[in-house]
């Protein structure tokens, strides 16, 4: 048996859909600002160009090394854990923006030098990292900047969560430095 057509149902589906389209346009355009507002105060890098050079998943493990001449190692990862090793080039006057990790960076500066100043540093005293250097930056924010004069390349072990970001952005200007 065929239904007759109710031509008052027909005449709101049109409107329905149109008010739906409406919401789904306006939810968009406002997170679309939100994002925009949130990259507006983010300090965006600048002259690096950055290579993921690979990222590997790492099971849980904890080591413990003590070589006669070397020192004290510990490291522990209780849950599975990513790792990942990026090249950074920096052109003259480069900057990383400030941003923070998850856990732990070790930096190796590769050629030239490069400038990191941490982002709870109510001095914002410069660390300064030449090429066969390096720097362990804590993961909550700091920047790194030529102010050499001369280009620069690092290399950097990031650790993450699985499958997660390993960067996140701060705002800046940072309140201790100014820029």
């Amino acid at each position: 048996m065929i239904k007759p057509i109710d031509q008052h149902s027909v005449a709101r589906r049109p409107a329905r859909r149109r008010a739906r389209f409406l919401v789904a346009v306006a939810t968009a355009a406002l997170a679309l600002m939100a994002i925009g507002g949130a990259m507006a105060a983010a300090s965006a890098p600048s002259g690096v160009v950055p290579t993921i050079l690979a990222r590997g998943t790492f099971e849980p493990f904890k080591v413990l090394s003590y070589p006669e001449a070397g020192g004290l190692f510990k490291a522990e990862a209780k849950a599975p854990i990513d790792m990942v090793v990026r090249r950074h080039e920096y052109a003259i006057g480069a900057t990383t923006g400030w941003h923070a990790h998850p856990y732990p960076v070790f930096i190796t500066v590769i050629s030239g030098t490069v400038t990191f100043y941490s982002s709870d540093d109510p001095t914002c005293t410069p660390t300064i990292v030449s090429a066969g250097q390096g720097y362990v930056d804590s993961g909550k924010g700091h920047i790194g900047r030529n102010e050499s004069g001369a280009p620069a390349v690092d290399v950097s072990v990031i650790m993450a969560p699985v499958g997660a970001a390993f960067r996140a952005e701060l705002p800046a200007p940072n309140p201790y430095c100014g820029f």
